[in-house]
């Protein structure tokens, strides 16, 4: 009978049945490649972290409510008061690309653990500030706490959402920090006439402990998958470059730079109206009563949060919306002012100033298209930077018009003057033309370098 060669290889000379299949190799698991897996872990980290900016955006816009009670209380004019904003926003550009830096590094939580610190202490010392200098150095602390937030909840977002969803992640981010502005407009503004100063400010100071506890306790900043790969993988790029290397690498980008300038150009117009001289404009300028222009900032935040869902959804559908969206708000904020500026008198009607603030309100969402684009067009391991370069823009634009409008409104006010005219708020209004103008065409200058790129 013929034997299987196969079969009498497997048979032992002493024992007439098949031996036993010698054991396989056990199977060593690949570090896994997959993308963030989402899911409710990843909002449950993504809201932590996004409760952190929510207080930041609070701290951030306090002023916008105590303009005129600032003034009071320190004794400055418009050029004064708008130094507060200046140097809180200045210092929060200067630490855009060392936080980017350090959330490459050490992770978003222990950055907004600091951040939540430095907020808090900064606004408690201006709670009890009762002169310029110490008020003015208190803000400056502020901005720097607040400029670790936004970037690090980025980081936490890349690494928990797959990169489909991070634009619209993005867009909630923004519309979760305008509760933040919700709650300036409605409750600080309150409080401040009810409880006064300290008390409103110091009640906002004590908000960070609970903050401080929820991103120590609770917040996981990348997926437990991720701990074997943190960063993506790259077999060309090591995950930490010298600092001068990944900076030049960022800003050598296209992509990062056009970030810059969208952010730059479509930010500040909300933002400076928000930050301080919304207020001013509308009790001052045009007559309004207190409660009439905290309605209308109101407003403005309601906007925000309309333009927030419908620019994410407009962004997940398709990338190639990010430019026509830009160039759109671009468009109309521009538009909008040019009307309510060239009214006769100074005086718009009540509905063009109601279209204004609703225009204005898709400001801060498309600014993030410049995050956005510096996001898609950098490697994982040089979010952080990308983001905090393309995160100055608006910022820079915003303490361009802050001090531009304030030094306008003294130069165009008489010395003795209480208040600033009608007349005075237009023309000091119209400085917002240089940043947009500039910002303009920088845009459409690198849109075509990018395309070429």
């Amino acid at each position: 009978m013929p034997v299987d060669p196969a079969a009498a290889a497997t048979r032992s000379p002493s024992f007439p049945g098949p031996r036993p299949s010698p054991a396989e190799p056990p199977v060593v698991a690949e570090p896994s490649v997959a993308g963030p897996p989402g899911g409710r872990a990843a909002w449950f980290a993504w809201g932590i972290g996004v409760s952190v900016y929510v207080l930041a955006v609070i701290h951030r816009t306090s002023l916008g409510v105590a303009g005129l009670d600032a003034a009071q209380r320190f004794g400055v004019g418009a050029s004064a008061l708008s130094t507060f904003s200046i140097l809180q926003v200045m210092v929060y550009v200067a630490m855009q690309i060392p936080v980017g830096l350090l959330v490459d590094r050490f992770g978003p939580r222990r950055i907004l653990l600091m951040g939540v610190t430095l907020l808090s202490v900064g606004q408690l010392a201006f709670a009890f500030s009762s002169s310029f200098g110490p008020a003015l150095a208190s803000r400056a602390v502020l901005g720097c706490g607040d400029a670790m937030t936004f970037i690090s909840v980025l980081r936490v977002a890349a690494r928990w959402f797959p990169a489909a969803r991070t634009s619209l992640v993005m867009q909630l981010t923004g519309l979760a920090g305008m509760a933040g502005n919700l709650v300036t407009t409605v409750v600080l503004a309150q409080a401040l006439h009810t409880e006064g100063w300290t008390a409103t400010f110091g009640a906002v100071a004590l908000l960070g402990v609970g903050a401080f506890a929820l991103v120590a306790l609770l917040l996981q900043e990348a997926p437990p998958s991720a701990s074997v790969l943190p960063e993506t993988v790259s077999e060309t790029a090591p995950v930490r470059m010298p600092v001068l290397t990944q900076i030049r690498s960022s800003w050598r980008e296209p992509g990062t730079r056009l970030g810059l300038w969208v952010h730059f150009t479509t930010a500040f117009p909300a933002g400076a109206f928000a930050l301080l001289w919304g207020l001013p404009y509308l009790v001052e300028g045009q007559g309004m009563s207190r409660a009439d222009a905290g309605g209308m900032l109101t407003l403005l935040v309601f906007s925000n949060m309309f333009f927030a869902l419908l620019i994410g959804r407009l962004l997940a559908r398709s990338a190639r919306a990010r430019m026509p969206i830009v160039l759109t708000v671009i468009t109309a904020t521009a538009g909008c002012w040019a009307l309510a500026l060239a009214w006769p008198g100074g005086h718009p009607p009540f509905w063009l100033l109601v279209l204004v603030l609703l225009v204005m309100g898709s400001n801060g969402p498309a600014s993030l298209v410049g995050l956005d684009y510096a996001r898609s067009h950098n490697p994982a391991e040089r979010l952080g930077t990308a983001s905090g370069i393309a995160n100055m823009g608006g910022f820079i634009a915003t303490v361009i018009t802050l001090l531009g409008i304030g030094v306008l409104l003294d130069a165009l006010s008489p010395a003795s003057a209480a208040t600033y005219s009608a007349g005075a708020y237009r023309l000091a209004f119209c400085w917002m033309y240089v940043p947009l103008l500039v910002g303009a065409a920088m845009i459409l200058r690198l849109r075509g370098k990018l395309k070429s790129h």
